[in-house]
């Protein structure tokens, strides 16, 4: 089933995670996956379901691999939760594509919309009965009132929904203890809270088992058709690289927690062993690594930590194999971030401003770098509050004037999120510029 709502802050999130969270503590596997680029609500849903969350985007993957990825990552469960983004119908700029409905209907999937259902009553079906009537190929099969405040204020949306024909599959009480803190990107991701956020977790799991018809939710769920096709398989996009199988390290900790699971799942298909080291707390890389991936996360509210860790700035600003940096892995990059020394491989400071820097990008690389050749096209996502300064050459280049990032023969560092199931030539290259240095085709 899709958890979706008619705009952002309606409750997505709670409803989602909670429900995942309740019916993996009745004995069922759940597999979680969120519409959409972003990284920290599939944070949450993974504490929730024990297993990866895996995001379904139409723009970063391409429409034909949602439903092989959803296969992919639905494989051996129960049932499978989708959260939405943003409103129902909100897509890539002014267009439905990759919205919420895009992805319902690539899996032809039922919706549960989540209803913000404050300061108004009868209002809700109206409101209801818009969304489920606006596109007729989007199923709206229930609906889950958020933050009702009363007794008498829940007969009230419930007369109203039981005359639009819409079943009311929950009803969810205003309660300030499941609220998950945030700062300027949004929630605070899961692995900077932990062990908060289990407990926070938990408590959306109690909440939604006794505020949802579980039952009715799992009925409607099992009406979605068997999807034609075969799941997503990382062995079928890349092939094994001949000889020993090179070490590629991935950032990971508090300060870089933004990764997708289908990046480790093509390294090891194209011949890589994975292993994870924290730049905040490992004074060395892993041993014998051979190539790293710096991912996202919030470097910026951890500088003076990375700063401090001089031995890990020592080590990746001499290392000599590929490496991969993709916006947190950026700022780490480069000279200074908020005036704090970090690795000085990219020339240029960066620093957090009052901007947020937000979008889905049609990108053209200009320069050759692990990852990139000129020419070539990638769809990527920007989500950042930083700048960076630099007089260097961009590695890609947007219409009508964007432009990002800094490559070299062992750099490809961009503001740019990719999802390598969208891009699977990544890992390909990554791996195979792994083992020699000249090897970068």
């Amino acid at each position: 089933m899709v958890v979706a709502a008619p705009a952002s802050g309606s409750g997505k999130t709670t409803v989602a995670t909670g429900l995942i969270a309740a019916l993996r503590a009745r004995g069922l596997a759940v597999s979680p996956h969120k519409v959409g680029p972003d990284y920290i609500d599939p944070g949450y849903h993974a504490l929730a379901a024990g297993r990866p969350g895996r995001n379904l985007d139409p723009w970063l993957t391409g429409e034909d691999r949602v439903a092989p990825l959803f296969l992919h990552g639905a494989s051996g469960c129960d049932v499978a939760v989708v959260e939405g983004v943003m409103g129902l119908f909100d897509g890539r700029g002014d267009t439905g594509f990759a919205s919420t409905a895009h992805v319902a209907r690539l899996l032809a999937a039922p919706v549960v919309l989540v209803v913000d259902a404050a300061r108004q009553s009868r209002s809700v079906a109206a409101l209801v009965h818009g969304f489920a009537s606006f596109e007729p190929d989007v199923r709206v099969g229930g609906v889950v009132l958020n933050r009702v405040g009363s007794d008498r204020h829940e007969e009230l949306c419930r007369s109203a929904l039981d005359a639009a024909g819409v079943p009311v599959l929950g009803v969810v009480r205003r309660d300030d203890e499941v609220v998950t803190p945030s700062r300027h990107l949004g929630l605070i991701p899961a692995a900077e809270r932990e062990p908060d956020a289990v407990r926070a977790v938990e408590r959306l799991g109690d909440l939604i088992a006794r505020s949802c018809d579980l039952d009715a939710l799992l009925r409607l769920a099992a009406t979605a058709p068997p999807l034609p096709g075969r799941p997503w398989d990382p062995a079928e996009q890349v092939r094994p690289v001949p000889g020993v199988r090179p070490v590629v390290a991935v950032a990971g900790g508090k300060a870089f927690t933004f990764s997708y699971a289908e990046h480790a799942e093509l390294l090891r298909a194209a011949g890589a062993d994975v292993a994870v080291f924290d730049p905040l707390r490992d004074e060395a890389l892993p041993e014998g690594a051979a190539a790293l991936v710096l991912g996202g996360g919030f470097p910026e509210v951890h500088a003076a930590e990375l700063a401090a860790n001089k031995p890990m700035l020592a080590t990746v600003a001499a290392f000599d194999g590929p490496i991969v940096a993709e916006c947190a892995g950026l700022l780490y990059l480069c000279e200074e971030l908020d005036g704090q020394r970090m690795c000085g491989r990219v020339p240029g400071r960066a620093r957090m401003t009052p901007t947020l820097t937000l979008g889905y990008r049609d990108a053209v690389a200009v320069a050759e770098s692990p990852l990139t050749r000129p020419g070539e096209r990638f769809h990527g996502h920007e989500f950042h509050r930083t700048t960076l300064t630099t007089g260097a050459a961009p590695l890609f280049r947007w219409a009508p004037t964007g432009r990002d990032g800094f490559g070299d023969a062992r750099i490809t560092a961009s503001y740019l999120h990719l999802h390598w199931a969208g891009h699977p030539q990544a890992a390909q290259r990554l791996v195979s510029s792994s083992r020699s240095p000249s090897a970068l085709r």
